[in-house]
């Protein structure tokens, strides 16, 4: 579907106002001279968020020996990337309403869940795995603009039971779009990355763009992995073989290193 027809959709939906300090992140997405202390100086500017991140720094999922106190640290022993991955999901938690029926902590931690298959894929196939989890993060966002669009829909949507990869089926089927391509319209006029963008609009059929886009590749995977309560390495074995091979990915070595999905969602600091 064009980039256009999407717009038309949106008009009918208030997207959220973004703060300045996921901004001023998203233009250091785009520099690639942006330094760490340019996005130091960025997150210390609001204090509500350094605490957010200092908690997550401090969380199980990051599984550290000693407990970190300020930015600095955090960065020293995380990363900047990483950092402001996590800075970014935080602040597209707090902006976006969640409609019912969708529960915000199970949303958030299918998010959660999806960026950290993610970022595991992209390891995998030698990609930025920092950009994958935050991508990842976004995945599903467009659904909440397509919630607002029209509530009714999310009922038949969420229905149970939903196989995975069902959710991006039955949205075409019911408004024309996909989550993936909503949330690449919206990524596009808060002005991430091209490849962003690009990822986000072919997540839900990877395979039927173009042009093959490895990072909606990984999408396209870590949201079937992620569509599953607690998938084991044999639901690897459903993963498309197609998608598989673009990224060079072989199911033996996955298999080996696949990571619980407990270990990778953490959803204290994206609440309330």
């Amino acid at each position: 579907m064009a980039a256009s027809d999407i717009s038309l959709y949106l008009q009918y939906v208030k997207l959220p106002v973004m703060p300045e300090v996921a901004h001023a992140l998203i233009r250091t997405l785009n520099d690639d001279d942006a330094s760490v202390n340019s996005v130091r100086d960025v997150i210390a500017k609001d204090p509500g968020l350094t605490a957010n991140l200092l908690r997550m720094a401090n969380s199980a999922i990051f599984g550290l020996s000693k407990s970190v106190h300020t930015l600095d640290n955090a960065i020293s022993v995380i990363g900047m990337s990483q950092l402001r991955a996590r800075a970014l999901s935080i602040c597209m938690a707090k902006v976006f309403v969640m409609p019912a029926p969708i529960d915000r902590l199970e949303f958030w931690r299918y998010c959660m869940v999806c960026a950290g298959y993610a970022r595991w894929l992209a390891t995998k196939s030698g990609q930025d795995e920092q950009q994958a989890w935050l991508t990842g993060m976004m995945l599903r966002l467009g659904q909440l603009a397509m919630a607002q669009h029209n509530v009714a829909l999310m009922e038949h949507i969420e229905q149970l039971p939903r196989a995975p990869g069902e959710r991006w089926s039955r949205e075409r089927k019911l408004t024309q779009f996909d989550e993936g391509a909503v949330t690449a319209e919206i990524a596009r006029r808060w002005d991430f990355p091209d490849t962003v963008v690009d990822a986000l609009q072919n997540a839900a059929a990877p395979l039927d763009a173009t042009v093959f886009f490895n990072l909606a590749g990984v999408l396209h995977l870590a949201g079937l992995l992620a569509d599953q309560a607690d998938p084991d390495p044999t639901a690897l074995d459903a993963l498309p073989t197609g998608v598989l091979e673009r990224l060079k990915l072989p199911l033996d070595k996955l298999k080996q290193s696949m990571p619980h999905a407990e270990s990778l969602s953490d959803v204290s600091s994206l609440q309330g």
